[in-house]
């Protein structure tokens, strides 16, 4: 979770020290390190020109500062809250703000950090000093985000890597001549002082208001920072570690809380890690949109590829009995030319017996043809013409007609053709 890239800015008396660093899960890579020297004495848009064009080569100009005000000018406290929830904090603070402020009817501005088992760090400033740092930074055109103290900066950033001792007292070179002075025990959460002294000193006065063996041994405090895996000459963490705390506190300002003097309606905001949420809800609400539009096709291809699929099961016995309906046909044609040829011999002989009866005595037939649809017969009988009318009263001919009639001695020898009935 440790994802971010920050600028810390330390107000070491005339100069400022100015360190950029981007810290990834894999680790801290510092990408500047520099010094502006004299800011005081030179006009605020030359030297906000040259952090501005830092900022500019590094890919990083919309990093908004965290600053570290000099140590005479913030009163730092600890007070004791147990119980109180952390929502609560703020208000409980400001309750007992009259307590701990030795400003008198001064205005101040103040900021706390969270230590844990109650205790919190509270850092309370004059508002003038941080009227007029916020309007020389602005001048400058510097964005600022958060303006802290060297105790909750390096409290924060000693937490980004590993879990720091529990009893210990480390020390550092300041900006100056002196000696940073930090610690943390079970009896004082925090300490943290710069003295003029020599380190052997400073350590054994820290040691005691630690509450601490007098024979504890320092550590640098360097070693308690994450260690940069891409460090540049110049950052020489041994000389002066403070702004790379504050570069680490700026950069994960959730994993590495400082307390921020500023007050919120006055805190630059320029991160764009700010549209990370608005991004991934446009994303997801295009998604939605996406999957809204799609969802219909998408069902109908679905519903087409399991109604294929049972066709494609059903097929074969469609198909079996599309054959069976096939053959059941064939089987009825073929029962029904059987049931014709049956009938067929029948009727042709009933066709033949009622023309055995149609031509009397003494007319004679020689020859017949028999189809199925008619008859042609070939006679001879006294009177040929009678022969129609009688053949066209029977109920298996009609349309009767002759080919042919020639006149023989007494006899007419006759050609007809009569059809049969449907059916007869």
């Amino acid at each position: 979770m440790a994802f971010g890239t920050g600028a810390g800015i330390q107000i070491a008396g005339p100069d400022l020290e100015i360190a950029v660093a981007r810290v990834r899960p894999t680790g801290v890579e510092v990408l500047a390190r520099t010094t502006i020297p004299r800011f005081r004495e030179r006009p605020a848009a030359q030297w906000g020109a040259e952090y501005s064009a830092l900022l500019g080569r590094l890919g990083t100009p919309h990093l908004s500062a965290t600053v570290l005000l000099p140590r005479p000018e913030v009163v730092v406290r600890q007070i004791a809250l147990r119980g109180v929830e952390t929502k609560d904090l703020e208000a409980a603070i400001a309750f007992q703000l009259d307590g701990i402020n030795p400003y008198g009817d001064q205005e101040v501005l103040f900021g706390w950090t969270a230590l844990g088992e109650g205790s919190v760090l509270v850092g309370i400033v004059r508002r003038e000093i941080v009227d007029r740092y916020l309007e020389l930074f602005t001048e400058a055109g510097i964005a600022t985000g958060s303006f802290t103290f060297a105790a909750a900066a390096i409290h924060g950033a000693i937490r980004l890597g590993a879990r720091p001792p529990r009893d210990f007292v480390a020390l550092g070179q300041a900006a100056g001549s002196g000696v940073e002075v930090y610690g943390e025990s079970q009896a004082r959460p925090v300490f943290s002082a710069e003295f003029d002294l020599p380190p052997e000193k400073a350590a054994a006065m820290a040691a005691a208001e630690l509450r601490l063996a007098p024979e504890t041994a320092a550590i640098a405090l360097e070693s308690l920072l994450p260690a940069p895996r891409v460090n540049p000459v110049e950052n020489d963490l041994a000389r002066n570690a403070l702004p790379y705390a504050a570069a680490l506190a700026s950069a994960c300002p959730r994993l590495a809380p400082a307390a921020n003097l500023l007050p919120p309606e006055r805190r630059a905001s320029a991160s764009r890690g700010i549209f990370i949420p608005t991004a991934v809800v446009a994303a997801a609400l295009l998604i939605v949109l996406g999957a809204t539009l799609a969802w219909p096709g998408y069902e109908e291809r679905q519903y087409l590829k399991e109604l294929n699929a049972e066709i494609a099961q059903l097929r074969p016995a469609a198909a079996r009995a599309v054959a069976l309906d096939r053959q059941i046909d064939h089987t009825r044609a073929r029962s029904r030319l059987m049931d014709e040829f049956r009938t067929r011999t029948r009727s042709d002989l009933d066709a033949i017996n009622e023309l055995s009866r149609l031509f009397p005595l003494p007319a004679w037939i020689s020859s017949m043809e028999l189809s199925r649809d008619g008859a042609l017969i070939i006679g001879e009988a006294d009177q040929a013409a009678p022969l129609l009318k009688v053949l066209d009263a029977s109920p298996l001919f009609h349309n009767s007609e002759f080919n042919g009639i020639s006149r023989v001695q007494n006899s007419e020898t006759f050609r007809l053709r009569t059809q049969r009935r449907p059916g007869k």
